[in-house]
Parts: structure tokens; C-alpha cells; sequence
């Protein structure tokens, strides 16, 4: 996966994205990692070019693209 990107946001505290694959990786305030899958490149620069992240998750990628949650495996 991509490297995560910190942002200035109340909602995303980082973001990566893999331009082979297209997959989103966000990671939200609330600690929670989700990736998003078949997002076009345009979308991700969308995304990083706004003030508003969390407005446009809401209205361009959440419940748009297929998404699955991200487990995190504990270091040993």
C-alpha cells in the first residue's frame, strides 16, 4: 500500500493511495482505516486539492466505491 499522507482535516487523519490498483487507504480521526477500492486518480487528487476532505468523502467516495475496513496486526 501506499505511504499515508498526514492532512489537515477534523475528520481524516491521513490519506495514501495507490495509482496501480486505484485503492484508497484513509485513515479517520476515530482511529479506524478503511480502503476503498477502484478510485480513479482524478478523485483521489479531488480529494487532496479541498479544504473539505470529510465533505467529500461523504459526497463523492463513502458508499460510493466498495470499501472494506482495515486490521491493523499487533507487533509481537
Amino acid at each position: 500500500m501506499a505511504k499515508l499522507t498526514p492532512v489537515d482535516s477534523s475528520m481524516i487523519q491521513a490519506v495514501g493511495y495507490d495509482s496501480e490498483t486505484c485503492v484508497l487507504e484513509v485513515l479517520f480521526n476515530s482511529g479506524r482505516t478503511y480502503c476503498y477500492e477502484e478510485v480513479p486518480p482524478d478523485v483521489y487528487e479531488a480529494l487532496m486539492a479541498l479544504d473539505s476532505k470529510g465533505r467529500f468523502m461523504h459526497s463523492e467516495i463513502i458508499d460510493v466505491y466498495p470499501d472494506h475496513p482495515v486490521s491493523r496486526r499487533r507487533r509481537r
